[in-house]
């Protein structure tokens, strides 16, 4: 391997174990369901893994690290780097901004319904989207 097909493999290797945790932690998955494998989990130790990134991150870098590496030592290091780089690249993007519905009181309706963003984490944790009043 070249110089250049490594870097490459470590590239594509980081962005794809970067999305793989982003879809477990912060994703409701397609048709829900990864919602629905979370409360199956309920508050366990699987469970806490799906909420953190950062925890996801190493577990899923795992198997990506045979992607990079050939020989065992390497492949340790290489599993550590693409957890780290992860970390990284989600920290570096920020959060996303999430929308969600509040009341608010205006002269003309009694109960409008706005949209109002919010950008990081709030008492939902980190990337989880705040719930709309009820």
């Amino acid at each position: 391997m070249d110089d250049l097909d490594v870097w490459l493999r470590f590239l594509l290797v980081v962005l794809a174990a970067w999305r793989v945790s982003s879809l477990l932690a912060y994703e409701d998955g397609p048709g829900h369901i990864l919602v629905k494998v979370r409360h199956w989990l309920g508050g366990g130790f699987w469970g806490r893994l799906m909420d953190c990134f950062d925890c996801l991150s190493v577990w899923v870098a795992a198997p990506f690290s045979l992607f990079v590496a050939g020989k065992p030592v390497d492949i340790f290091v290489a599993w550590l780097a693409i957890s780290g780089a992860t970390c990284l690249l989600d920290r570096s993007l920020g959060k996303s901004v999430v929308f969600h519905a509040t009341s608010t009181q205006d002269q003309n309706q009694d109960n409008e319904k706005m949209l109002r963003f919010t950008k990081g984490a709030d008492e939902n944790g980190p990337g989880r989207p705040p719930t709309a009043p009820s």
